[in-house]
């Protein structure tokens, strides 16, 4: 893809039509396939979706603040539910994103394609083929002071029958392979060889940061091997939602990676995953009191892994304590974020 050619808005319909009808070609482009994971679940989790405690119920003295610490007494300004989400790649090919700005703060962003196994990688924005609804922007937060891709995964708290009722604040992803999957020694196009143009690809986007400490940059990558995906730890900022106004009752928590398709993929049905959850206001009240002094009781009911309704089905989970306040549960081997500000799978 490095010799200049450009393929027209019909052409590329067309070859990645014919991608998403029958199993990869030696003619038409690898794509990728997110896969959003359990809600609650670490990166590269393969077990019960069911058994993840990943996410805490975090009451704050500070409404404004984008990771404030949980407090547990004195003043309560608002109730946030923070979890971990991870976002898989189990596709054919490799997720691979180009931005580039030549003025003003945003860049815009193309996705590339690779034709086939061991074929050449896009290196460039140049390179990269299709344009995308997406952006790129510097975010100079002191926690990330780099380059995030705006709208890749989008949280909602939704009613049983699908009505939104709190929306996430979170607006920017530093992609890059940050674990492995679990499944990703039984994917074809999972990487097995360090050498080849996949596993060189792979090597960047491990140690990929997103231009930190760069907000001069013209031009950015970002991206996931298959094999490998992207997650965000629960103490991240903006990794939660408001649960303050939110009634007493039963509710879907639901994450969605590329909610809005503006990156190709093969396949969409399995870009969401959600779990069911129970929110009762202390003292079996309908709404929070005028001076909130305790957070509500949050309950695990249902996880629901591959759909975006889960109080209607799924498997019921036994009787668990309810949760009103956070719960440190780091997982080992795994900075915390705010610790170790150059980790980017805590941002």
């Amino acid at each position: 893809m490095g010799s200049g050619k450009t393929w027209s808005a019909a052409g590329l319909a067309l070859a990645l039509t014919a991608a998403l009808a029958q199993p990869a070609q030696a003619d038409g482009p690898l794509l990728p396939d997110l896969r959003q994971a359990p809600v609650g679940c670490p990166g590269g989790y393969g077990g019960d979706p069911s058994l993840c405690r990943d996410w805490d119920v975090c009451p704050v003295a500070d409404a404004k603040a984008p990771n404030g610490e949980c407090v547990t007494s004195g003043d309560i300004r608002a109730v946030r539910i923070r979890f971990t989400t991870a976002m898989d790649n189990v596709g054919d090919g490799p997720l691979m994103l180009h931005g580039r700005r030549s003025g003003g703060s945003a860049m815009d962003v193309r996705q590339a394609f690779q034709t086939t196994r061991g074929a050449q990688i896009p290196a460039t924005f140049d390179d990269a083929r299709r344009a995308t609804a997406t952006s790129m922007y510097f975010e100079p937060a002191p926690t990330h002071k780099h380059w995030h891709l705006m709208g890749f995964a989008r949280m909602q708290l939704r009613t049983p029958g699908g009505r939104t009722v709190v929306a996430d604040r979170k607006n920017g992803f530093c992609l890059g392979d940050r674990y492995r999957t679990a499944d990703a020694d039984r994917l074809p196009g999972a990487v097995r060889d360090a050498a080849s143009p996949e596993g060189q690809l792979a090597e960047r986007l491990k140690k990929s940061n997103c231009g930190r400490d760069n907000p001069d940059a013209t031009e950015m990558f970002e991206g996931i091997s298959v094999g490998s995906g992207d997650d965000y730890r629960k103490a991240v900022d903006f990794q939660w939602l408001d649960l303050t106004n939110v009634t007493s009752g039963t509710y879907d928590l639901v994450n969605t990676v590329n909610s809005d398709r503006t990156l190709v993929e093969s396949r969409y049905d399995n870009n969401s995953s959600s779990i069911s959850i129970s929110v009762q206001w202390p003292g079996g009240a309908k709404r929070r009191p005028p001076v909130i002094t305790e957070a509500p009781a949050v309950t695990l009911v249902k996880s629901c892994p591959g759909t975006d309704r889960c109080s209607d089905q799924g498997r019921q989970l036994p009787p668990l304590a309810p949760r009103s306040g956070p719960v440190h549960e780091p997982t080992p081997g795994r900075p915390e974020c705010g610790t170790d500000a150059s980790c980017c799978a805590c941002e």
